[in-house]
């Protein structure tokens, strides 16, 4: 993306191998995969959106047997904490990292890949100009599997009605950029998926006013 906002708001370690730590990565991990791994049948081939420093991918891949994981970004530090990560992975499901930006319509080496059981992104869609959600959208419409899912985590409005903690979040994020800001999964996103040819399939509750959400495409 032109503008390429921060991809982070919090301070992440580093290790000397040059892995990078997220604390919001280690506080979620856990919720996140007891979910996928009641939405994702395996074997699946997932796709990650924004892979920030790469720990949802190695930890899931080791967590989930039969889930083979592709990382992806667009910020040159994420790719490099991603690609350590995966050279030191030994489940041997553990790929990439490709270069994607989410706005875009051509989503080079993903596209040749062939069709895709899920599409992942944590985090991203309140953290990035509207044009990504919409082009990982439109994406996942385009790469999916008949039957896979765009699977999503974060906050989130419904209809219009926002937990105080997240309209706060929703604040102090459009004071940094107005492109940004906690998206409404009714009035929002669910349009954008409908029009793709995905429906919503699965919505459930996680700590701290997040929520993971499934998109299903029809077929």
């Amino acid at each position: 993306m032109a503008d390429r906002p921060p991809v982070a708001l919090e301070t992440r370690g580093e290790e000397g191998d040059g892995r990078r730590y997220s604390p919001s990565a280690a506080r979620n991990r856990e919720p996140i995969r007891d979910v996928l791994s009641k939405l994702i049948s395996t074997p699946a081939r997932v796709l990650e959106i924004a892979s920030g420093t790469g720990e949802h991918g190695a930890f899931l891949a080791a967590s989930i047997d039969g889930i083979d994981w592709t990382y992806s970004d667009i910020d040159p530090e994420s790719l490099s904490s991603q690609a350590t990560w995966q050279a030191l992975d030994t489940t041997g499901r553990l790929h990439g990292p490709l270069t994607i930006d989410a706005s875009s319509d051509e989503w080079l080496a993903a596209e040749a890949a062939g069709g895709w059981d899920a599409i992942f992104s944590a985090n991203m869609v309140h953290i990035a100009p509207w044009r990504a959600a919409t082009g990982l959208i439109r994406g996942a419409g385009r790469l999916l599997k008949p039957g896979g899912q765009l699977i999503l985590y974060g906050p989130f409005a419904r209809s219009g009605v926002i937990a105080p903690s997240n309209a706060a979040f929703d604040e102090s994020l459009k004071s940094r950029n107005p492109d940004w800001g906690v998206r409404d999964l009714d009035r929002d996103l669910t349009p954008l998926a409908i029009a793709a040819g995905l429906a919503l399939h699965n919505v459930t509750e996680m700590p701290a006013n997040n929520l993971t959400v499934s998109f299903r495409k029809s077929g």
